[in-house]
């Protein structure tokens, strides 16, 4: 986080952004900033006591809860078969859940980055509105960074081994730091002008597909699941692609 934040900040100041803002602003989008860390620790640490393939099915639920959080932010009436879709979503969690018990807590961590994930995705898309990504960007990283490091400070994980890292792993931390994760975050803030949060979060479900594929030829037998997985991922998938086809349908009627 701090090395994105270093990215961006660097990005204001070439294109010579204003970053000033009303203090309201400033709290609203620090606290976001503290949800988005506690999502990216969750999202790791499924993938750390589970695997990739199953965190990222996990992480798919993030299309119900964002189907029930999006109406109550935006004053409209929950769309009945958004919630058929979700509860479909739920049913081949539930699925996975009895097939893949070793992998439990690995789900519950990603669907709890999924649910954190659809309260700050709802929160930028209201946010952006008013301010430009670029602004939201710097002070929920900034945000985000103070909040993890107080975590890391009161539970005594700052020590010299926390900060020993790696060449090779130093490279792909600016990787990912910069490509992957600063300029990444600023293109989906500024994204969700024109499309809404659900649809946000429905493209983003899309990373199911490819990373579970991904992962599979990078460790192959480590993420190699049961047969009753690969089902209810299957359902996840077929659920949110048809949400998206009857999306359009609806729109173009």
């Amino acid at each position: 986080m701090s090395i994105a934040l270093i990215a961006v900040c660097i990005y204001l100041i070439i294109i010579k952004q204003n970053i000033k803002i009303s203090k309201k602003d400033f709290l609203q989008l620090f606290a976001i900033g503290a949800v988005i860390a506690f999502h990216w620790v969750s999202f790791y640490h499924a993938i750390k006591i589970a695997n990739v393939s199953v965190t990222l099915v996990a992480f798919a639920t993030g299309t119900l809860f964002t189907s029930i959080i999006e109406p109550i932010f935006y004053k409209r009436k929950i769309i009945r078969y958004e919630l058929i879709f979700g509860m479909v979503i739920i049913g081949a969690i539930a699925m996975i859940f009895k097939v893949e018990t070793r992998y439990a807590w690995g789900i519950i961590f990603g669907i709890i980055a999924a649910i954190t994930s659809s309260f700050f995705t709802v929160f930028n898309a209201l946010l952006v509105k008013r301010l430009p990504s670029t602004i939201i960007t710097v002070y929920e990283l900034g945000g985000g960074l103070v909040a993890l490091s107080i975590y890391l400070l009161i539970t005594g994980n700052f020590s010299q081994s926390f900060f020993t890292i790696s060449q090779a792993d130093w490279t792909w931390l600016l990787l990912l730091s910069t490509i992957g994760t600063a300029f990444t975050f600023i293109a989906s803030v500024n994204v969700m002008k024109k499309v809404s949060p659900y649809t946000m979060v429905l493209t983003v479900n899309l990373e199911t597909v490819y990373g579970i594929i991904i992962a599979y030829f990078i460790w192959n037998k480590e993420e190699a699941m049961t047969p009753g997985f690969y089902l209810g991922t299957l359902i996840i998938l077929a659920t949110i692609f048809g949400d998206g086809l009857l999306k359009n349908y609806l729109k173009k009627q």
